[in-house]
């Protein structure tokens, strides 16, 4: 297996691990006996942001997805509208972003439009990469050179350096920020507080 396949897929499993926290603690906070701490789910949505939206995605677009379409061109219909979902997948981080905001604000109310916000925007990246691993990876692991997937590997790979990326994101270290804010049973942090009625 290309080396470059593996980078795909282990960034899809960290994605998805903190899609699924930030659902389950989105759940745990519409319960309005127990506070929750909004830096936890602040952390969760920058690592949204600029892994997959700024950094995952256009190395996508940029080096798998053209270098698929210029191998095999009946790759396009697929890469169209995985390249559509791309774009539709930051706005919708605009939208988490935006229910954040207001829950902070209004706490608890507005705990249930985060949720189904949060709900949504998992569902909608769960769907798309389990197309990228069911259709998109086979179909490249077929057609792809060596080459292309070494260029595709150096690429990929940029995304582990501690000095790259928007404004110098350490993503392990933002990864394990999250662990160490999130509450059992996501993570390694402290209970959230019972909030006074």
């Amino acid at each position: 297996m290309p080396k470059a396949l593996s980078i795909i897929r282990d960034e899809h499993r960290s994605l998805s691990a903190v899609l699924s926290g930030l659902c389950e603690l989105a759940r745990i906070a519409r319960n309005p006996g127990v506070r929750p701490h909004f830096d936890v789910f602040r952390a969760m949505i920058y690592y949204i942001d600029t892994f997959p939206e700024r950094e995952h995605h256009p190395k996508e677009d940029t080096y798998l997805f053209a270098t698929l379409v210029q191998r095999d061109p009946q790759a396009k219909t697929l890469v169209d509208a995985l390249k559509a979902e791309h774009v539709k997948g930051a706005q919708m981080v605009r939208e988490l972003e935006r229910a954040l905001n207001e829950l902070e604000l209004v706490w608890p109310k507005g705990a249930s439009e985060f949720e189904a916000a949060a709900q949504s925007y998992a569902k909608f990246h769960w769907n798309h990469m389990r197309q990228e691993e069911q259709e998109l990876l086979p179909l490249a692991e077929r057609v792809l050179t060596a080459d292309d997937w070494l260029e595709m590997e150096k690429a990929f790979a940029a995304n582990n350096e501690p000095l790259h990326g928007p404004a110098h994101t350490d993503f392990k270290a933002l990864y394990q920020r999250i662990l160490n804010l999130a509450p059992a049973p996501v993570g390694l942090g402290d209970h959230w507080e019972k909030a006074s009625l």
